[in-house]
């Protein structure tokens, strides 16, 4: 086999790093960050442990992968046609992630407390995150909803942060109606610098 040929998409290099991705993610929402081995990856994907260690190292390196997987997702913001309406439609998504069974998104974010290559593969995640709902901001100013200037960030955080707060610190669930809310409040008080 050429080099050409190992590295080739869709050839077994990417069946094995695929089954292997999805391995630690079915484990650590189903058993979470503390349990997770590499002899349960290399169980649960069929994938030898030896090949395991040989390109991930270790837990961390399988973590920083799988969320490394997740930028190329092709996941866009949503476009209702208004900040309001984009912000709604973000937080339902945030929301779901999280409060799914098993919860990826939890799991994630808690490990990340406790592998520091999990931790730089989560901030890279959120980057890219970030950066890709920045345009929901970039059409509301082109709207008018905003001021020219207005940064994305603190809008985008505005809206999203209440629901990591009450799922991940305070451990209290939200109705649709207060995830809505807080998009909405969010998009009303970034509105105001406009009048």
């Amino acid at each position: 086999m050429t080099a050409a040929q190992a590295r080739r998409p869709g050839g077994r290099s990417a069946r094995v790093r695929e089954a292997v991705r999805a391995a630690v993610l079915g484990e650590l929402a189903e058993h979470g960050f503390d349990v997770l081995t590499v002899d349960a990856v290399a169980a649960r994907s069929g994938v030898h442990r030896t090949t395991i260690y040989r390109r991930w190292t270790d837990v961390g390196g399988l973590l920083a992968d799988a969320l490394d997987a997740s930028g190329g997702d092709g996941w866009e913001p949503p476009d209702t046609g208004s900040l309001a309406g984009d912000l709604v439609e973000l937080n339902r998504q945030v929301h779901a992630a999280l409060v799914e069974e098993p919860s990826v998104a939890g799991a994630v974010i808690a490990a990340s407390f406790r592998s520091e290559q999990a931790a730089g593969a989560l901030r890279a995640f959120w980057a890219d995150r970030y950066a890709r709902c920045a345009v929901v901001v970039e059409r509301a100013v082109g709207r008018g909803e905003l001021a020219a200037g207005t940064a994305p960030m603190p809008v985008l955080i505005a809206a999203t942060a209440p629901l990591f707060h009450h799922h991940m610190l305070l451990g209290t669930p939200l109705t649709g109606d207060q995830v809505d809310a807080y998009a909405l409040a969010a998009s009303y008080s970034s509105r105001q610098a406009v009048r």
